[in-house]
């Protein structure tokens, strides 16, 4: 019986990636697979909650990923991460990046870099249950979903 590999892993079995150390990863480099994997995440939800055009799509996918949004899930979600969840995110909030959002205050836009940091870090960590529990959590406390 063949085993089933997630998305990360089919990925490093088909393109022969070499295992590496996530600790060697600076947190912008995990903010922007984390980026990647939560609007995919994001885009696959709205669509399979049903067939709208793309144009609407677009304007609820956009509300859910922008800094803001990502900003309030962070803080949301802070008493629910583990120690180090807390540090991945930490690490992220506190780089240095060398752009802004441009609708979104250098604190938003900060916690939304240590939250994509976070997803980024959950889904190169194999821990795509985790990083999915976290965002459900998130979007129903926040009542994004509506």
């Amino acid at each position: 019986m063949e085993e089933s590999l997630s998305l990360l892993g089919k990925f490093k079995k088909e393109f022969e990636c070499e295992e590496v150390d996530i600790r060697t990863y600076s947190p912008l480099t995990l903010a922007f697979v984390g980026d990647c994997i939560y609007d995919l995440l994001i885009r696959t939800v709205l669509v399979e909650r049903g067939n709208r055009n793309p144009e609407h799509l677009h304007k609820r996918k956009s509300a859910m990923v922008k800094a803001g949004a990502q900003a309030a899930m962070a803080e949301f979600l802070k008493d629910d991460l583990t120690d180090e969840e807390m540090n991945v995110y930490t690490r992220g909030r506190n780089a240095k990046s060398y752009t802004t959002a441009k609708n979104a205050s250098v604190t938003d836009y900060r916690k939304a870099t240590g939250f994509e940091a976070l997803m980024g870090y959950l889904y190169l960590t194999d821990r795509e249950d985790r990083m999915i529990e976290l965002v459900k959590r998130a979007l129903e406390g926040l009542d994004m979903m509506r």
